[in-house]
């Protein structure tokens, strides 16, 4: 198979990368569909008629200024509009007959697949004679060929879409006209009202997507741009030098069905309140949350503002001046008392752990090819009155993690394993051991940092955050879909 050489970093093809993995497919509703392949040589020729189905980065920029056009216009209604991407496990690629080596010879752990990988990442489980089985929802236990997203303003647009793309497959007409086979979709829908943004806990999400160079045109100031080749496979970034024609211009997708305990988080908050000076019980139990998360809820971040929220910072995008993005342009103080200020394990420092490692001697560590683009929406119902009171999760709800990377080992993985489920990570102080992050971390879960007046006093804290299933994935360009994969009867 032909090999391609990297393009110059400008060369970005808009028309020939999948939407959602630069752009973030717009929606108000999403559903994961997760399938099995039955018919490999059916499946490829249905794959034909699905491709152009397929909503690209260009396609998507369109729609977001559509979208803009219709806010400035005043109009508060939603326009009717859909996105349909689709990715495909190792496994899919091999019942396919598809040569996926480039792919699996740096990323063994796509070769495994994430439920083979759970233990690794700290999901909980059970041994089962020489196999671990992670404690996961059962659907997620079978073999995942492939998942097709599909993103909408309203459940009707979406249900409408997805039918079709059933019917493209055959599911509609029979065992005997069907491709594939359904192993579970997974409804996802933005937060209502003022929520709009957050996730469950109830704080803003998305603020540190990377800004990618060659894409995007203005990107505020905070973090450093990333070569898109962090994001999009065959270009400047890549860790492959080289790839096949088919599966240059995607990216590997990871999914995390994750759970959140909310009401069990609200009253950690308010049974361990912040003992600051000044401070009422409910300020310290908030300040708490803030000191978990390192932003408050408003998504201000406390390394600017840490002992008490300013929700105008968080809702200005610049400064006055015009040159400083307030909410995400900050490195990390360590004047004085390291966790002072923010908690080491603090959930955006031990994912984007910026000047900590960017400054360390002599010649400080990189974290660009650690970057990925988080796509992820929340699911279930808002928590509800007895929940509130009883302070136990009735309804499950959370959050349908994804994420686009062009390396899952020092994307989501790396950022994982090695940095929240590590209690030693970051390094600086020798005397306070960090612990878990308090979100995702995985293990013995202690912390320190919490009490700014006292940072070596830990907490132990329950799980919040109870992952039920996953898999890894590989979302192929366009070119790839229609000349690779789909192949006519």
């Amino acid at each position: 198979m032909s090999q391609q050489p990297l393009p110059p970093p400008s060369a970005l093809n808009l028309d020939n990368i999948q939407g959602d993995i630069l752009s973030g497919l717009p929606k108000k509703t999403q559903t994961y569909f997760f399938f099995q392949i039955t018919d490999a040589r059916l499946f490829r020729s249905q794959l034909v008629e699905f491709t152009p189905l397929v909503k690209t980065v260009a396609q998507v920029i369109k729609d977001r200024k559509a979208i803009d056009d219709h806010k400035r216009k005043g109009d508060k209604t939603l326009i009717t509009m859909v996105g349909v991407n689709i990715a495909f496990s190792h496994k899919g690629f091999a019942f396919m007959g598809i040569d996926d080596a480039n792919l699996t010879k740096t990323e063994t752990i796509f070769e495994m697949g994430q439920k083979k990988d759970a233990q690794s990442l700290g999901d909980k489980g059970t041994t089962v004679g020489s196999e671990f089985v992670p404690d996961w929802e059962p659907e997620f236990l079978q073999d995942i060929h492939g998942v097709i997203l599909v993103s909408g303003d309203s459940h009707g647009t979406v249900n409408k879409k997805l039918q079709q793309v059933k019917e493209i497959f055959g599911l509609a007409q029979g065992p005997n006209k069907s491709s594939i086979k359904a192993v579970t979709s997974i409804v996802g829908d933005v937060r209502p009202g003022k929520e709009s943004g957050h996730e469950h806990f109830g704080f803003l999400d998305g603020i540190s997507n990377p800004s990618v160079i060659g894409f995007d045109k203005d990107p505020n100031p905070g973090p450093k741009p990333v070569p898109a080749g962090v994001l999009v496979t065959g270009h400047e970034g890549d860790p492959v030098a080289t790839r096949p024609a088919w599966a240059v211009d995607g990216s590997f997708l990871t999914f995390r069905y994750l759970f959140q305990n909310v009401p069990e988080f609200d009253k950690f908050l308010k049974d361990h309140p912040v003992p600051l000076p000044g401070l009422t019980p409910e300020e310290g139990s908030e300040l708490l949350g803030a000191r978990f998360v390192g932003r408050w809820k408003s998504g201000t971040p406390i390394d600017i503002s840490p002992f008490r929220d300013d929700p105008e910072l968080a809702a200005d995008p610049k400064s006055e001046e015009g040159f400083c993005h307030r909410n995400n342009n900050f490195r990390f103080q360590a004047e004085g008392s390291f966790q002072k200020i923010c908690p080491f394990a603090a959930h955006v420092r031990k994912t984007l752990p910026r000047a900590d490692l960017e400054d360390l001697p002599p010649n400080g560590i990189s974290i660009q090819k650690n970057r990925i683009a988080r796509r992820g929406v929340q699911f279930g119902p808002e928590v509800t009155k007895e929940e509130k009171l009883t302070g136990k999760t009735i309804h499950g709800r959370g959050l349908l993690f994804a994420c686009y990377s062009t390396s899952i080992v020092n994307g989501f993985a790396f950022l994982q394993k090695s940095w929240a489920n590590n209690p030693t990570f970051p390094p600086e102080s020798a005397t306070e051991v960090p612990g878990l992050d308090p979100l995702i971390g995985q293990g013995q879960r202690k912390l320190s940092g919490t009490d700014p007046n006292n940072p070596s006093f830990e907490l132990t804290l329950p799980d919040f955050v109870v992952p039920r299933g996953g898999e890894y994935f590989f979302s192929p360009s366009l070119k790839g879909l229609r000349e690779t994969l789909a192949v006519a009867a």
